[in-house]
Parts: C-alpha cells; sequence; structure tokens
C-alpha cells in the first residue's frame, strides 16, 4: 500500500465556498493525482461545529474525519503529518505556532504572517523543530517562470541590462474594497495589494532573475478614504486606508551569468485598473542581444490567469529586428484543475516528491518566506515612520 501524507487543513469555511482552500487546495487534493499522495484527515476552524459543517459540506468522511475547534489539540494529533494553513493571514501565527512545535510539518499560505517579526519567529521555530515547510509563494513553480528561465539561460538576449514592470490590481476597483476583505485597509493585519498583490509578482521576478544586491521604495497613498462594497458592488460605508496604494521599487542585481554587473530593476505597481485598453501587466527584460516581453491583458497573476485571456511572452532579436512569441503552458494534469489550484498543485507535488526523498526543497520555505518579509519590511520602513 501506497502511503499517504495526511493532511489538516486550517480555515475550510462551509460558509464562503468561493475562499482560498475550497477555489486553489482542494482541487488538488481531491483530484485522483492528488488522493494517490495526499489524505485529508483533519479540519480546524473557529469551533469544532464550524470544522464539522466544513466536512460535510465538502464530503469529508464525518466518521474519520477529526474536527477541532483549538490549534493545541490539532498539534497534539499524531495521525496528522502536514498542517495547511489558509486563513486570514493575521491568525497564520497563532494556528500553526503549537504544530510547529510538535514536530508536524507545515504549509501557511502567504503572506506567512503579518509582519517580518512573526514571520522570523516562526522560520526560526520551524529550524529548532527540524520541520519541513512551505509557503504559498506558487509563482515560482508556474511554468512562464520556467520557461523565462530558459530563454535567459540559452542566451538569446545576452546577459540581463534591466528589467521594468509596470502592474495593476491587487483589487479589482480604485476607488473601493469589498466589505469582506476591509482588513486590506488596516497595514497592521498584513494582508493588502502590497504583501499580496506587489509581493507575489516580486516573487515572480526574483524567480526569474535572482536576489537582488540591493533596492529601494517609494510610497504613496493617493486614496486615504476608500468605499467599502457589497457583493453588487454597491458602496456601504468607507474606510480609511493606511496601505500604500502607489508603489514603486528600483533595484540592482550582481553581475550573474544572466546578468551584467549594476543590472537594474524598475518596478511601478498602482492599485486598482489601468487606463482601458491597458494590459494589467507589462514585463520586459532587456538584454545585450534582444529583449523579452511579458503582457498580461486581464489578469495581474500571470501564474493564475485564465487561458481564455492568456499572457503573451515575445522576443525580440535586435539583430534581426524580428519579434517571436513563445509558447508556455501547463502540465496536462494542471489543464485539468481549476486556475487558481495549478500553481498550488505545483507545491504539493514538489513537497510530496522531497518527502518521498527524490528531490532537493524547490520551493519556498518559512526561512525564504521570512527574509521576504524582511526585504518588504525594509523597503517600506521609511514610508512607515
Amino acid at each position: 500500500m501506497v502511503y499517504r501524507i495526511r493532511v489538516a487543513i486550517i480555515g475550510l469555511s462551509s460558509s464562503a465556498k468561493t475562499a482560498w482552500a475550497s477555489r486553489a487546495h482542494l482541487p488538488y487534493l481531491f483530484s485522483s493525482r492528488g488522493r494517490s499522495k495526499y489524505e485529508v484527515v483533519a479540519l480546524l476552524n473557529s469551533t469544532a461545529e464550524a470544522a464539522r459543517a466544513a466536512a460535510a459540506a465538502y464530503g469529508l468522511p464525518l466518521e474519520t474525519t477529526r474536527t477541532y475547534g483549538d490549534p493545541a489539540e490539532l498539534a497534539a494529533d499524531d495521525g496528522v503529518d502536514l498542517v495547511v494553513c489558509t486563513t486570514r493571514v493575521d491568525k497564520h501565527y497563532a494556528t500553526v505556532l503549537d504544530s510547529v512545535r510538535r514536530g508536524k510539518d507545515v504549509f501557511v499560505e502567504w503572506p506567512l504572517a503579518q509582519d517580518g517579526r512573526l514571520a522570523r519567529e516562526l522560520a526560526d521555530e520551524a529550524a529548532k523543530a527540524g520541520v519541513r515547510t512551505i509557503v504559498g509563494l506558487q509563482g515560482g513553480k508556474a511554468p512562464v517562470v520556467a520557461k523565462l528561465r530558459e530563454v535567459l539561460e540559452s542566451g538569446r538576449i545576452g546577459k540581463v541590462l534591466s528589467s521594468e514592470l509596470r502592474v495593476f490590481g491587487g483589487l479589482n476597483d480604485r476607488h473601493g474594497v469589498p466589505q469582506s476583505l476591509s482588513y486590506f485597509t488596516q497595514r497592521e493585519v498584513g494582508g493588502n495589494v502590497y504583501t499580496i498583490g506587489f509581493a507575489h509578482i516580486f516573487e515572480m521576478v526574483l524567480a526569474v532573475l535572482g536576489e537582488l544586491a540591493s533596492a529601494k521604495g517609494d510610497f504613496h497613498l493617493q486614496r486615504p478614504e476608500v468605499k467599502l462594497l457589497d457583493g453588487a458592488g454597491n458602496a456601504v460605508g468607507t474606510a480609511q486606508s493606511t496601505v500604500p496604494d502607489l508603489i514603486l521599487v528600483s533595484g540592482k542585481w550582481n553581475e550573474s551569468h544572466i546578468t551584467q554587473p549594476n543590472a537594474t530593476l524598475h518596478y511601478r505597481f498602482r492599485r486598482g485598473q489601468p487606463f482601458p485598453g491597458d494590459p494589467v501587466l507589462s514585463w520586459t527584460i532587456a538584454g545585450e542581444k534582444g529583449e523579452i516581453k511579458v503582457t498580461s491583458p486581464k489578469h495581474t497573476f500571470i501564474h493564475a490567469g485564465e487561458e481564455s485571456v492568456p499572457s503573451f511572452f515575445e522576443v525580440h532579436d535586435y539583430e534581426t529586428n524580428t519579434v517571436d512569441k513563445v509558447e508556455w503552458q501547463w502540465a496536462d494534469w494542471q489543464q485539468e484543475l481549476p486556475f487558481q489550484a495549478r500553481g498550488i498543485g505545483a507545491l504539493y507535488e514538489a513537497f510530496a516528491e522531497v518527502k518521498a526523498g527524490g528531490a532537493q526543497e524547490s520551493y519556498a520555505t518559512f526561512d525564504i518566506a521570512a527574509r521576504r518579509h524582511e526585504l518588504l519590511d525594509s523597503l517600506l520602513s521609511e514610508w512607515k515612520a
């Protein structure tokens, strides 16, 4: 009999079936491929009753699925191998700390915690306990990232001289936020357009081009009063935002086999929609012999956008002055999953390979995520002061 990794999910809600756990995690875990490697055996919610309601709502066997309302009780369950946390970001630290200390492997959605200090504490506790960890920075596993790396490694555009991004999104409305996401206006909660929208794309840039040698940020809060919107898009109140809505980051890379010394980054991210007709994401990588351009017409997250409105990946050869379109696609098994589950599925696949002893970690761990938090906090520190 093939051993399956026994999973406990924190934050699977029966009343919010459009939540991230049900949209991005369950499709893989409930697929035939996922079931061959994983088994969901427990749930943790705000109460055990809420956990039982979620088990019933998603068809988990009530007679065998353990349900908890206390993180310490879940941590004491020896029948759980991997704890998966999909709650709101300010609940991450408190709901997984006991499990980390009890020696369980843990998968936490990004952001890892509400700030860099708590993220580093989790990373240190995980290192002390000797557990394996994953953080949901799935963009680094996207096939578009692998294809970009392939083109750069081939030397087709020579060494990189600069990279520029102009990105819109984070939320779909420049004036307001859904009432259910009102915490996006509160920087202390830790989940907002900077730590989620900006940071997910930033992670993809670093996955393609490598770690920056230096970086500095310029932040602006252009719309401090934000409308709160109901499900129909009607304003039902307002909130005072403390989260920047225009973010500009510049940086430099050291010389590597794909970058020239002092190759530059210029990244501009604005909350809301672009000018009508403009793409939501335009990313160029200029090299000595050519230039790459990635364009996403409608989806900020190019690692999770619908294929009906695909992102475009083109290469301009300076010598011949020709532009070629480069194809990239999801693996066959990923194409059977909803778009938002494909990158998360890749993380589960990679983790299963590591647990089987056949691979090295190829995803963000708690330590890597803590360093990302520290970089984001450092960029924002002057503006916060």
